[in-house]
């Protein structure tokens, strides 16, 4: 698996966020941006994204992620800084 390959499932999932997706072999690192976040706690964002990828890290194919998300707001407000 790659990380394109990954940011392809995570895109396939969750439809109105954009991704960047780094690593290989088994561990990735995730930044997800989208307004689905909005008003969520962290731990149900995280949540919406490992449901993403429950199929491959049942089976193996991914090990660990690590997951950061945003919103729109937030993500731009990080950039900006």
């Amino acid at each position: 698996m790659d990380a394109a390959t990954v940011k392809a499932l995570l895109q396939s999932h969750l439809k109105d966020c954009q991704f960047q997706v780094q690593g290989e072999g088994d561990h990735y690192d995730i930044t997800a941006v989208g307004a689905l976040f909005d008003g969520l706690r962290p731990v149900k964002k995280q949540q919406l994204v490992y449901a993403a990828l429950s199929e491959h890290i049942a089976d193996g194919r991914i090990h660990a992620v690590n997951i950061r998300t945003y919103t729109p707001d937030e993500w731009q407000a990080l950039q900006s800084s």
